[in-house]
């Protein structure tokens, strides 16, 4: 159930969109969202989300202060943990999980920048759920490694 309510909360949150309000105007609502969408394992871990990101005329995106304060605090996360089991993997993705929630609770930006950072975070959204729930230490390491990969790869992308 409380898995169900996260995932619920994660997606209206994200939804939703980025604020176009001040943040001290702003609400947010909750929206029922259902979550249909599965991923094969080797789906998961691929990188395909690089092929639809584009940089604007050549140069990166200019992302709002708090989304990249939100990656940094992700980068930092990979850089304290040395994960050895399955239960620090679960622990790393709830740390990123709430970085990730930053993010979008943060985030301000509009028009392609906005629409390029969504094909950056989408699947990165989905690794870090199933990092959460992997249920193998292979599974989680490969997830992991995936998840490392989406984050440095925002730098490319994003300033």
């Amino acid at each position: 159930m409380n898995k169900i309510v996260i995932v619920l909360i994660a997606a209206a949150l994200f939804f939703t969109g980025c604020k176009e309000q001040p943040k001290e105007n702003t609400t947010i609502k909750n929206n029922e969202v259902e979550h249909t969408e599965h991923h094969t394992e080797s789906n998961l871990v691929s990188n395909d989300w690089m092929h639809n990101i584009q940089l604007d005329n050549g140069a990166k995106w200019e992302a709002n202060p708090e989304t990249n304060q939100g990656v940094t605090k992700m980068k930092l996360a990979f850089a304290q943990n040395n994960p050895k089991d399955l239960k620090d993997y679960h622990e790393l993705a709830e740390t990123l999980n709430n970085d990730k929630n930053f993010v979008i609770k943060e985030c301000t930006m509009k028009g392609p920048s906005h629409d390029n950072l969504h094909v950056w975070l989408l699947p990165l959204i989905d690794k870090i759920d199933a990092l959460k729930e992997a249920k193998t230490l292979e599974e989680a390491q490969q997830i992991y490694k995936s998840i490392e990969q989406n984050v440095n790869a925002y730098d490319t992308y994003f300033e």
